[in-house]
């Protein structure tokens, strides 16, 4: 009988992830304006000691929805985009949004308290990202940064860059340029399966999942994933909510590196930003957490929820969409454009999926080595 040695990064955390590849990697923490504190890493030069003269342009790299910054240094060491921006005379800092693995604390609140995870991507894109890159900013001394989202890395960016307030101004002139990879900020066309519990009121979410983190590992996933894939292949993915929510691509998944993927994915969120997503499924709009007529009156001073209007940023942005992606749906991404008051440009790639975008065998080929010329140049 064979036993395959499990691989090693099943186990390792973000930094033994980076360091054993031979690149240098710095743990920070970042305290947002509401008392978060944030996990962010640093690849402050290439592998084995390479490093070049002078201050490097710094990235920033801003994970997807229930993942965290393992995300860009799980795939091969070609195929990670942050290694291969190190390797190419980059400063690389990886983003965590509160709630995840690495962003698990707060000044004054433990995460057994509900009121710990009483936020969703609203409260990311006003507190969490500007303090990340203020904090970048000040550390590395430039003045400008590159940022680089994925999934809900864009809609975080999007709705940090868009608000009409003073943090925006400054974002914006701090942001040089926004890549926006599987792009989300309008969400009324996506196939993913988030859609059933799109008719979900919010008490109802609560009543399954709680009040606190996101969970997924119970039998309500357990039960989606057996209807939503019946092959014997490829059950270990859809088993796991990540690819249950955001599709796969078979064909284009590394096989060997699942069991890494899926060791670090999903690395949690709170419920209040599930019912987000839900929301934004359901009403097509893109706009903030809607607690009903009363809540919304408490919390914004009107009954419905302000909207998020993409027209007011004036960051440039780069659109990177999938044709086959679950999540961002490519009629989603057109009308997304449809929006745009900045410069942009925009990319559609053929037969790729939602986590393509980290995970393709061919991430480096197709996508990393364009990204790095244009970041270059």
């Amino acid at each position: 009988m064979h036993c395959h040695a499990v691989d090693p990064d099943v186990f390792r955390n973000i930094t033994q992830l980076i360091t054993s590849k031979g690149y240098p990697c710095q743990d920070h923490t970042v305290t947002t304006a509401d008392g978060f504190i944030l996990g962010i890493q640093r690849i402050p030069h290439g592998a084995h000691g390479r490093v070049r003269n002078g201050p490097r342009p710094v990235v920033y790299l801003q994970h997807g929805l229930l993942c965290d910054s393992t995300l860009w240094v799980t795939n091969i060491v070609k195929d990670s985009l942050a290694f291969l921006l190190a390797d190419a005379g980059f400063d690389v800092w990886l983003g965590n949004s509160r709630g995840n693995t690495y962003s698990r604390r707060h000044k004054t609140l433990s995460p057994k308290n509900p009121k710990f995870w009483d936020w969703s991507w609203d409260e990311m894109a006003q507190y969490d990202i500007p303090a990340a890159i203020d904090y970048i900013i000040n550390t590395t001394g430039q003045q400008q940064l590159y940022y680089i989202g994925h999934s809900q890395g864009t809609l975080i960016g999007f709705s940090a860059f868009s608000q009409n307030q003073q943090i925006a101004k400054r974002i914006g002139r701090q942001v040089k340029l926004f890549i926006a990879l599987a792009p989300v900020a309008y969400l009324g066309h996506t196939e993913t399966p988030l859609k059933i519990l799109a008719h979900w009121p919010a008490q109802v979410y609560f009543d399954v999942f709680g009040d606190k983190d996101f969970l997924p590992s119970n039998w309500f996933f357990k039960l989606m994933a057996l209807t939503a894939c019946r092959d014997k292949l490829t059950l270990p993915i859809c088993t796991n909510v990540l690819f249950l929510l955001c599709g796969y691509d078979y064909k284009n998944l590394n096989q060997s590196r699942l069991p890494v993927y899926v060791s670090h994915s999903p690395a949690g969120t709170s419920v209040k930003n599930m019912i987000h997503y839900s929301q934004a499924i359901k009403s097509g709009k893109y706009q903030k957490y809607d607690y009903g007529p009363v809540g919304n009156k408490q919390h914004y001073g009107q009954k419905t929820p302000p909207q998020y209007d993409v027209g007011n940023m004036k960051t440039p942005v780069l659109l990177y969409s999938a044709v086959n992606d679950w999540l961002a749906d490519p009629k989603d991404v057109s009308y997304l454009k449809t929006q745009l008051h900045t410069r942009y440009n925009s990319t559609e790639i053929p037969k790729w999926n939602h986590l393509d975008f980290a995970w393709g065998i061919d991430a480096g080929k197709i996508l990393y080595s364009q990204l790095i010329q244009i970041l270059k140049s």
